[in-house]
């Protein structure tokens, strides 16, 4: 059997059952590498700069995908509604609050503290009871994948407790509330994910604009490094990014989706290791292991079970 993923007017066939384990590989490489860009970008340009070019880089590349994929942005102005509220909890808040963290946080420890994101959308999942088949086995993938990230961070050896890690976990928690709000109110309307990643990804382009000339407008000292860091963060790690996404969250929900958060701390930590000579510790690689564990369980799926056959000779047959 074969599956065709797609990414607007991208398309690959993919072999057997694992389109979406595809989908969240990419989706965890994209993400994950954003933590070194971001990291790299601060060099040049302020968290409120790098937020907007971001966002502009990724609205540019979705509204692309959309429309050579023969689509629309959507016109009902009660989703738009929605979209602006999706963009400041999704985009516009935790873009800011990771740029302002990493200036002081490393970009692995960011990578970990973002790996929280799955537990926060199982939260809140079960307290507002929208998601369905919540299993003994998913449950413990999620709590296996935490005690990963706990592993990795050990933070009863490293103190994290400093504003702009609260920061970073904040930023999670917003990506957390807006998987929700995005499952609740967005997906599964009739309208294509691109379309619906492009239309969230330009409501956040528009809110920065705004937003833009209350930073003061500080002087941009250039590098190349940091310009280059940005852009891919802008195309990879926002505009392709958010067409996966919006594709899992409508093809899995949102606490399936969310689990690909426990992949980013092993691609950031390694990124850190590799280029920003960040410490890369036995209990680190530990907790990588770990949490690729954890979610392995949360993607395990329960078969469903077949009534008995019915020996022929026991058919009692119709009274006509």
């Amino acid at each position: 059997m074969s599956y065709r993923l797609a990414c607007g007017s991208v398309a690959f066939v993919i072999r057997g059952g694992g389109a979406t384990l595809v989908r969240m590989g990419l989706l965890a490489l994209f993400w994950g590498s954003s933590f070194l860009w971001i990291k790299l970008g601060l060099a040049s340009f302020t968290p409120i700069q790098m937020t907007f070019a971001r966002v502009v880089l990724g609205a540019a590349v979705l509204v692309v995908l959309c429309y050579a994929g023969r689509n629309r942005l959507p016109r009902d102005r009660r989703l738009w509604g929605h979209m602006l509220v999706a963009a400041v909890i999704g985009n516009v808040i935790p873009f800011t609050l990771f740029a302002v963290g990493e200036r002081t946080v490393d970009s692995g420890v960011a990578g970990v503290l973002n790996a929280t994101t799955p537990l926060w959308v199982l939260l809140i999942a079960i307290v507002l009871r929208t998601e369905r088949g919540l299993s003994t086995t998913k449950i413990a993938g999620l709590v296996l994948g935490f005690v990963g990230t706990l592993l990795i961070f050990s933070p009863w050896e490293v103190s994290f407790a400093s504003w702009d890690a609260m920061a970073i976990l904040f930023a999670a928690i917003c990506y957390a509330v807006s998987f929700a709000y995005i499952g609740r109110f967005i997906s599964g309307r009739g309208v294509a994910p691109i379309a619906l990643s492009a239309s969230q990804i330009t409501a956040a382009a528009a809110l920065m604009a705004v937003t833009l000339p209350f930073s003061g407008f500080p002087a941009v000292h250039l590098h190349w490094g940091a310009a280059i860091a940005v852009t891919i963060l802008g195309v990879f790690g926002t505009g392709f990014a958010f067409a996966l996404n919006y594709r899992i969250i409508t093809d899995e929900g949102p606490t399936n989706a969310a689990t690909v958060g426990y992949l980013l701390p092993v691609v950031s930590v390694l990124l850190g290791a590799l280029f920003l000579d960040e410490s890369l510790s036995p209990h680190v690689v530990a907790g990588m292991v770990v949490v690729l564990g954890g979610v392995a369980l949360t993607r395990v799926r329960r078969r469903p079970v077949e009534p008995p056959a019915v020996p022929a000779t026991s058919v009692v047959p119709a009274v006509r």
